[in-house]
């Protein structure tokens, strides 16, 4: 596991050696944010390790590389449009990469080709050099063709390189990106191994470029400290300096005032640095928990200052029930002291936490768990965070014992089943589509589906921990109108009302419409206005029927 890692990151790195050759590259990370990133690898996913690998590339990285994140997948599921730019290319942008990368929900598609084509707009390609950096763990999965692609770009751009990490790809998925690093002249690595990356990195490395010639030796100068500037971090006083624990060193100019002023660089786990003599201001950041400190830099003296961050460890897992299993998408939101606004997480949360009281809810689905906790210097506090709810799946039939309405128009709102004074009932969520789920607190509701102009009624109870299908008849069918030329379509109730009116069931501007409508009888308008006027026919719906009705 170990090794496969350290290959995630030497591929990762080498691509990013390559992008940042020049100061003048702009390069965009595209990161595969889709479900199957849940994937494991030896007991561990591989969304983590990707994270772990882009925390410690990113270390490495000079600070004024222009270096951006785009990520799929990562906002909904099934979605093919789901691509955005989370961090845009800029220099210093080393921690909110990480931060976004840390904070990212891994759910939906794989649109690589359209994610590695919006990257290469943003970094305006056509008109300047550009790179962009695939991590893709799949294959496309939205009907487009990386190769084609890796042509186009390579036709159209001034400089364009595309490099693609194959992330536990077998070889024969491996050729089908492959081509989109080829054909713009960027390179591909399987990282399947610590072995195969090695022999990746032997072959692509590029050879170093001749050394200058030698200049005349300069005088002696007073031997000089390798680093004058050696910090630690502890999370309270008298605990362990923390080792490669993800945290930021920001290294600021003071201010006459002692202020911070520019911010100079920012550094990241067990820095050691040289600073010029001078006053600066040091903040020191781990999750949630910041500390800062000033410090004067003399020359010829190091300086090796403690920073204590009064902070603590929160590790969260939220459960929709007791012993059942942890909910990725759970969203876990902290309120913790000196926070400006309370911050939010997804699924099982580990954050760096200041000391004191922190408010925490906990949501899945329409249910809600609250709780406070002290948090004390030093201290790892985990838990179990029940929020009680049970899982329901509706669906509709159009009639008892018939076809399942399998249209994404099918309409489900969940509504409370106990009637306010004025006889209406609270609505508690929304969906669309067949199988709509919901995840809801214990109790009676009403589910109030709609296909078209059909609509049902049907009462159900959720139980925490349990799961139930929920099924409404609509008693409704199809009809299928054809009216050559005609301008407009309305359908109405076949019977009229005491005032000799008849209930209008829906319309539609073309000369053809389609429609679900509960059972019974029906006339059909169509007008073709200067072509023949209004005429009529009739119709009757059966449940669980199609019916068709053409009108000439």
């Amino acid at each position: 596991m170990k090794a496969f890692t350290r290959g995630i990151l030497a591929s990762v790195l080498m691509l990013s050696g390559l992008a940042t050759a020049n100061a003048a590259d702009r390069t965009i990370i595209v990161l595969d944010a889709s479900g199957s990133m849940w994937g494991q690898i030896d007991g561990k996913p591989k969304l983590e390790i990707a994270r772990e690998a882009l925390r410690s590339v990113l270390t490495t990285i000079p600070a004024d590389t222009e270096l951006g994140l785009m990520a799929y997948g990562h906002r909904e599921k099934g979605s093919c449009s789901d691509i955005e730019l989370v961090v845009p290319p800029a220099s210093g942008s080393a921690s909110a990469i990480t931060a976004a990368a840390d904070s990212m929900r891994f759910l939906g598609k794989t649109p690589l080709s359209a994610a590695v084509k919006q990257a290469a707009e943003d970094l305006k390609y056509t008109e300047e050099k550009a790179t962009v950096i695939l991590i893709t763990d799949g294959l496309e999965t939205c009907n487009a063709d990386p190769c084609a692609l890796g042509k186009e770009l390579e036709q159209s751009g001034v400089d364009f390189t595309a490099h693609v990490v194959g992330f536990g790809l077998t070889a024969e998925e491996g050729r089908q990106v492959a081509c989109l690093a080829e054909n713009t002249g960027g390179k591909y690595i399987q990282a399947t191994d610590a072995k195969g990356l090695e022999d990746a990195l032997v072959q692509t490395v590029a050879a170093p470029a001749p050394a200058p010639a030698p200049e005349p030796a300069p005088a002696p100068e007073p031997a000089k400290p390798e680093f004058n500037f050696i910090p630690e971090l502890t999370l309270a006083e008298g605990g362990a300096p923390l080792k490669d624990a993800g945290n930021a060193w920001e290294i600021y100019k003071a201010n006459a005032d002692g202020a911070k002023g520019e911010r100079l660089t920012t550094e990241y786990n067990n820095y050691k640095g040289s600073l010029e003599a001078g006053n600066y201001v040091i903040r020191a950041t781990l999750g949630e928990a910041a500390v800062e400190q000033p410090l004067n830099v003399e020359p010829g003296q190091a300086y090796k200052p403690l920073f204590v961050l009064n902070a603590g460890t929160l590790i969260v897992r939220p459960r929709p029930s007791e012993g059942a299993d942890i909910v990725d998408g759970a969203a876990v939101v902290l309120d913790f002291p000196g926070g400006d606004h309370p911050a939010t997480y997804y699924g099982q949360t580990k954050v760096v936490l200041p000391a004191g009281e922190t408010k925490l809810k906990v949501t899945i689905g329409q249910g809600e768990a609250n709780e406070t906790i002290q948090l004390a210097a030093g201290q790892t506090i985990e838990k179990d965070v029940i929020v009680g709810v049970g899982h329901a799946v509706v669906n509709a039939l159009y009639a008892a014992g018939g076809e399942k309405v399998d249209a994404s128009g099918l309409d489900v709102r969940v509504f409370k089943a106990k009637k306010k004074i004025d006889g209406s009932r609270e609505q508690v969520t929304h969906a669309f589509g067949p199988d709509s789920k919901f995840d809801l607190p214990a109790g009676d509701y009403v589910a109030i589906v709609k296909m078209d102009q059909a609509e049902a009624e049907q009462p159900f109870n959720v139980r925490v921990g349990e799961r139930g299908n929920v099924t409404a008849i609509l008693d409704a069918g199809v009809l299928a109108i054809s009216a050559p030329g005609a301008k407009t379509i309305r359908v109405f109730a076949a019977k009229k009302d005491i005032q000799g009116n008849r209930k209008e069931f829906g319309y539609e501007y073309k000369d053809t419409h389609q429609t679900t409508l509960p059972a019974g009888d029906y006339v059909v308008e169509a007008d073709r206005e200067a072509n023949g006027g209004k005429k009529e026919g009739t119709a009757t719906v059966h449940a669980g029927e199609r019916s068709e009705l053409t009108i000439q």
